[in-house]
């Protein structure tokens, strides 16, 4: 399963986010997924992670990961807004 991510800080967050996203990358392969390429925008307010898990399960128990949470709810309104979208190749 691919995806790609697309992440944006809030305003004034941006280095509490790439903190944030740096962690919870790192949670991927405890769910049998891993991060293909990283990509920042010049003004280091957005991100797309193009990322892909074994199974979709693998997706699920990552969403639902205790950790990831813990790590997003102590950003509260800093938090990055992430869009996630499945893709395949053409």
């Amino acid at each position: 399963m691919s995806l790609v991510a697309l992440v944006e800080y809030p305003a004034g967050a941006d280095e509490a986010g790439q903190r944030y996203e740096d962690s919870v990358l790192t949670l991927l392969p405890r769910h049998g997924g891993r991060l293909e390429r990283r990509l920042r925008t010049g003004d280091g307010h957005r991100e797309v992670h193009l990322i892909r898990f074994d199974t979709r399960a693998g997706y699920e128990a990552f969403l639902v990961d205790p950790e990831r949470i813990e790590l997003r709810q102590a950003l509260g309104d800093t938090a990055p807004n992430t869009r996630v979208l499945e893709v395949h190749e053409v």
